[in-house]
Order: structure tokens, then C-alpha cells, then sequence
């Protein structure tokens, strides 16, 4: 056995301590870090509405705390298909998602206010009839039913159109055109009233169910249209914008809970900047994605403007009054909608 002069060992002791105390806080600050799982259903691309926003989340997070919170994502339905998603997010193994408003639908069927055809003018009009009385009612039904919260309505990249394999120039030529929806009630019942014939298919599962025929084709926006490559399974667009549908990110109980009240308003404010953030230049996006389409073939044809006046008189006088008084709690709402026409 070795002997070690005490004087030696006392020394050798207090270095390791002394070491051990300096890499202390990073120790701290590595265990509090706090890491939440943020789902989509969209490529991680930059014509892709929900990667540009959480990248907007991102940086702004990094940029007030630091790495206190840290956002994991995971875009193309890597954590499952969105009705899946959903469920984990209310019983918190997803903290957060981010999605169209309408998957929401199927736990708090108000939301499916949102789905109405023709309900919104534009981006502007939606943002600003959600963030009033409008928008915070929705989202109180929501945390009544599932605990979930909505942390902002954002935009998608332009208003969605009805692309199809064949072209599609009225609502003659829509009559019996299968077309993927969603599976809410809402939008089912805006494309029946349309003379479509509306098909619920995932979105993870469209682009085969184009390219195969399974559907004549669905309702999107461009930018999701061009960042998803859906224009190599249809080459004609019909310029509906039937449909200016809102981004909502949504956080479970679970995955607010994990964020200390210290830290829940930068949070919050990080939220609602990359919102600012990513509208600002949503417009120019969908603009943009349009122009791409185009050059890669894919033609346009305006919806006219008789048959858009038309159709808007449709559904407010059958379509939004029904809804209403199934759901009583939005009658208040459409009122709020109309106030806030810009």
C-alpha cells in the first residue's frame, strides 16, 4: 500500500471539492432545464407554417431564458397521426402541438366554428376576431373539456383553395368531386353544401390517397401544398379561400405545469411574439408559395365573384344558423365575428 503524507491528502481533498462545487451550477442548471415536446404534422421546412413559428419560439425563448426551456420538435407526425397526438397531449405524454384549429373540433365541437365556409374575410379579420371575447371563449370550453390550453391563434401561409387532379373552375364542375377533409362536421357539411363530395383521410395519409385515387383531390394552402409536394399528385387549383383557417398551439395541463411561475411570463411573451413574428410574414408566404405553383405547373382558376357572394349567403343562412343552435355558446360569437370584420 502506497502511503500518502496527510498534508498531500488534506490538499488533494480540498481541490476536489473545490472542483466539484465550480461545476455545481452547471449541474443545477442542466437538471432544471426544462424540455417539452412539441408536435406537428408538417415537414420541418421553411414553407411550412408551423417549423417557422416554432422556430420563432425557439429563438425568442433562447433569447429571454436561456436554455431554462428548451423546445423539442417534431414535425411529419413523427410522435403519431394528429388525432393521436391530441389524446397525448391531454394526458401530457405530448406537452404542446401545433395544428389547424379543426382537430380540436372533435373535443370541443364549438371550434368547429372555425371550419365554417367563408366565416372570415381574411388573416386579419380572424386574428383580430380571436384575440377578443371570441377567441377566449373557445379556448375556456376547451380547458373545460380536456384541460388543454390555447396559447395563440397564428396564421397558416394564405387562405386554403380546393385542389384537385382535374380542373375545377365552379360549383358545377365541384358537384361530386371527392375531396379530402377533415373529419369534423363543419367542414363536411361546408363541401356538401358546395356539391362535393367531402372524404375525413389523415393528413400523414393524403398524398397517397391523391396520387392513388382513393380522392379527387382536397382543400389546403399553398404554402402546405408546396411544402408538403402535394403538387406532384394535382395540377389545378380553384382560388375558393373559402377558408382563412387560424394556427392554434395548444399545451396540456401537464406541459403548462412543468413550467415554473417564474418563468411562465417570458414564456407567454415568447409565444406571443413569434405570433406577431410569423404573421408578418405569413402574407408574403402564401403569395410566394402560389408564384412557386405555378412555375412548377400547377394552373389557377379564381372562384367568381357572384358565385362567392352566393355561396357566403348559403352558408350564413343555413349552415351558420344550424350551428348555432346545436351549440348554443357560439350564438354570441358569430356576432363578435361580424364586429370584428376589418
Amino acid at each position: 500500500m502506497v502511503s500518502i503524507p496527510r498534508r498531500r491528502f488534506v490538499h488533494a481533498g480540498a481541490a476536489a471539492s473545490l472542483a466539484a462545487l465550480a461545476g455545481f451550477p452547471a449541474l443545477v442548471r442542466a437538471q432544471s432545464s426544462i424540455a417539452l415536446r412539441f408536435s406537428s404534422s408538417m415537414l420541418a421546412d421553411d414553407n411550412a407554417a408551423h417549423f417557422v413559428w416554432c422556430q420563432r419560439l425557439q429563438a425568442n425563448l433562447k433569447a429571454a431564458v436561456g436554455d431554462a426551456i428548451r423546445i423539442d420538435y417534431f414535425p411529419n407526425n413523427q410522435l403519431g397521426k394528429e388525432s393521436d397526438v391530441v389524446q397525448q397531449v391531454k394526458v401530457g405524454s405530448v406537452d404542446m402541438m401545433v395544428t389547424g384549429s379543426s382537430i380540436f373540433a372533435t373535443i370541443s365541437p364549438e371550434i368547429g366554428i372555425l371550419d365554417l365556409g367563408y366565416l372570415f374575410d381574411s388573416y386579419a379579420h380572424a386574428g383580430k376576431a380571436l384575440e377578443g371575447p371570441a377567441g377566449a371563449t373557445l379556448n375556456e370550453l376547451l380547458q373545460k373539456r380536456s384541460g388543454c390550453s390555447i396559447l395563440t391563434w397564428a396564421s397558416h401561409f394564405g387562405a386554403r383553395s380546393v385542389y384537385t387532379k382535374a380542373p375545377v373552375k365552379s360549383l358545377a364542375e365541384i358537384k361530386g368531386v371527392k375531396l379530402r377533409v377533415l373529419p369534423t362536421p363543419a367542414f363536411i357539411e361546408t363541401f356538401k353544401l358546395m356539391g362535393a363530395i367531402p372524404t375525413p383521410i389523415p393528413f400523414g395519409e393524403l398524398y397517397m390517397a391523391a396520387q392513388t385515387g382513393v380522392v379527387d383531390g382536397f382543400e389546403h394552402d399553398a404554402a402546405t401544398v408546396l411544402a408538403s409536394k402535394l403538387n406532384e399528385v394535382v395540377k389545378s387549383c380553384w382560388l375558393t379561400e373559402h377558408l382563412f383557417s387560424p394556427m392554434v398551439v395548444v399545451i396540456g395541463k401537464r406541459g403548462m405545469d412543468k413550467i415554473p411561475a417564474s418563468l411562465r411570463p417570458a414564456f407567454l411573451k415568447a409565444v406571443n411574439d413569434a405570433t406577431t413574428q410569423q404573421r408578418a410574414i405569413a402574407s408574403d408566404k402564401g403569395k410566394a408559395a402560389i408564384e412557386e405553383l405555378q412555375r412548377k405547373g400547377m394552373a389557377f382558376f379564381p372562384m367568381a365573384a357572384a358565385e362567392r357572394a352566393a355561396v357566403r349567403k348559403e352558408m350564413e343562412s343555413r349552415l351558420w344558423a344550424d350551428f348555432a343552435k346545436q351549440y348554443p355558446a357560439t350564438a354570441p360569437l358569430f356576432a363578435a365575428v361580424n364586429a370584428a370584420r376589418v
